[in-house]
């Protein structure tokens, strides 16, 4: 392996340590109390309610969108692993224990995308239920990139 394919790991592994940071960070102070329908309502008249959730959607979907693009296929890559479709390479993530719940969770987590983009303005009771769902799967996310991060420095791959 080069050592371009170790930098850009490590490099991907410190953007995502740093997403998921200000991801947690809109997510405490979103979910301060919980997200509501009424308060998905309240978007138009709530200026610092409407950033912060446009802050979340959009924090939650680059994480994923880093994490599952552009992570896991330098860190198969840097293992010598052929990377294939974003399926493919969440089942050889789930076959190396990278992953806590199965790829099919993943791709719902990652449809959440289009939820809380085109509901928000239609519906608040679908936005509210997607910003929800969201927020349950950040758990998963963080153990993804935790996960990502050991097996590399255990193998020494960055």
């Amino acid at each position: 392996m080069t050592a371009s394919v170790r930098e850009r790991l490590r490099f991907l592994l410190e953007v995502v340590a740093l997403e998921l940071q200000h991801l947690q960070g809109t997510d405490q102070r979103l979910f301060g109390q919980p997200f509501t329908a009424d308060r998905a309502a309240s978007l138009r008249a709530d200026a610092l309610l409407a950033e912060r959730v446009d802050a979340f959607a959009v924090r939650f979907v680059r994480l994923q969108d880093t994490a599952g693009d552009k992570l896991l296929p330098a860190l198969l890559t840097r293992l010598g692993e052929p990377v294939g479709s974003a399926l493919d390479n969440l089942d050889r993530a789930a076959r190396l224990g990278l992953l806590s719940r199965t790829s099919d969770e993943w791709i719902a987590a990652r449809a959440l995308r289009n939820r809380m983009v085109h509901d928000y303005v239609r519906d608040p009771d679908l936005l509210a239920e997607a910003i929800n769902e969201a927020h349950e799967a950040l758990p998963m996310l963080a153990d993804f990139l935790a996960a990502c991060q050991a097996y590399a420095e255990a193998r020494r791959l960055v």
